[in-house]
């Protein structure tokens, strides 16, 4: 049996998707690089764990495989428990693993991330705004708008997972 750089048996599992481009970011590097500094600006003043939290979450919602791979990742390395990570995607019925602030993030971030269902709901606005102040509110919706940005590229550009180490790229 062989074992990859991922530490699990190879042997019987489906080969990796190709990317559907040479990677987005050398073919228009003053996109990417404006997008890293979107996303650190947008995290000036957030908790860095709450922050990977609302990563993880639109990740999951935009189904980003390469993303929900990074950013559960520098979760882990933040000091984020496997289980908040699993538990996050049912957090509904497991809202006693995160604090009421984390709560409000989560559901701004689905709110703002599933817009299908139309504009982000008062109830939700108001519990985020009195979780957070105005200016910790703003970036929060800054890094709730930058990891969908982020989440489209990767998704569109059938970014790889897997191979992404914490730490390799700040986001």
């Amino acid at each position: 049996m062989t074992t990859n750089d991922h530490s699990h048996p190879t042997t019987g599992l489906n080969p990796e998707h190709a990317p559907r481009m040479q990677p987005w970011a050398e073919l228009a590097p003053d996109v990417y690089k404006a997008m890293v500094r979107l996303d650190a600006a947008s995290r000036k003043g957030l908790d860095p764990v709450l922050a990977e939290l609302v990563k993880i979450r639109a990740s999951q919602l935009n189904h980003c495989a390469f993303c929900l791979d990074m950013h559960t990742k520098d979760a882990l390395a933040a000091g984020e428990s496997i289980e908040r990570i699993v538990q996050l995607s049912a957090w509904e019925e497991s809202q006693h693993f995160y604090t009421p602030k984390e709560i409000a993030a989560i559901e701004l971030t689905e709110a703002v991330t599933v817009l299908t269902d139309g504009f982000v709901p008062d109830e939700v606005w108001e519990k985020a705004a009195k979780q957070f102040d105005e200016t910790e509110l703003a970036h929060l919706i800054a890094a709730i708008t930058t990891i969908n940005a982020w989440n489209r590229f990767a998704v569109t550009t059938r970014m790889v997972p897997g191979h992404y180490k914490s730490g390799d790229i700040k986001h």
